[in-house]
């Protein structure tokens, strides 16, 4: 779902659109995202944020329909400390939703390239994203750990997760997998996350603004 990506703001790069190859393949006529990223780094622990940038335009219109997500402002922002009550509850929580909701785009769903909710039934990556931090909020889990992230995957093309903030480290919860790997396991490239003092603020995980670049084949 890249064919709605907006222009590269520098570092506020407008992903209208994310979750391409919502199961493995690449879907016909999407389009992957080309530029000069960053890996993350050998065996650092969590994502360094390097600043302000601008949040995916579906967040924005998710935000603009009074969602409750959008409304979180935390004093200090801290790590969730892992111990074995709570990582079980995680994990039950990532295998419910990649279970229970099936992967299907919002062209499919609502018509439109990209429309970010909370999902029933079906659903694209960030849907997936959006139930789980419901899920684990309403557990008690405080959502400044629970930070929506946007990543380029193996293909380079654009994928929503939930990264988790640990005094372990940062992991991510995917649709795309049953497990919960730390952040530089994943094999993606980190591009942008909320912020951990307030969910309307995003940061990027990127130094420089990369000149980005989207192929025009067909796929």
């Amino acid at each position: 779902m890249v064919r709605g990506l907006g222009k590269a703001l520098g570092l506020g790069l407008v992903l209208a659109g994310l979750c391409v190859g919502q199961a493995s393949a690449q879907a016909p006529g999407t389009h992957p995202i080309k530029g000069n990223f960053e890996p993350p780094g050998v065996n650092m622990a969590s994502a360094v944020p390097y600043g302000k940038t601008l949040p995916p335009i579906g967040y924005v219109e998710f935000c603009g329909r009074g969602q409750d997500e959008c409304r979180f402002k935390s004093g200090k922002a801290g790590q969730l400390a892992i111990n074995t009550e709570n990582w079980d509850q995680i994990a039950q929580i990532n295998r419910y939703v990649n279970t229970k909701i099936r992967p299907a785009t919002d062209q499919e769903l609502y018509g439109v390239a990209d429309y970010w909710t909370y999902p029933v039934d079906a659903g694209d990556c960030e849907d997936y994203v959006l139930l789980k931090k419901r899920f684990l909020m309403g557990l008690g889990f405080n959502p400044s750990n629970l930070l929506i992230t946007v990543v380029l995957d193996e293909n380079r093309e654009g994928h929503a997760v939930l990264t988790l903030v640990t005094n372990k480290g940062d992991y991510v919860l995917d649709n795309r997998r049953s497990g919960i790997l730390r952040w530089d396991d994943t094999g993606y490239i980190f591009l942008k996350r909320q912020s951990q003092e307030e969910t309307t603020r995003w940061v990027s995980l990127q130094k420089a603004a990369p000149q980005v670049t989207v192929s025009t084949r067909a796929h």
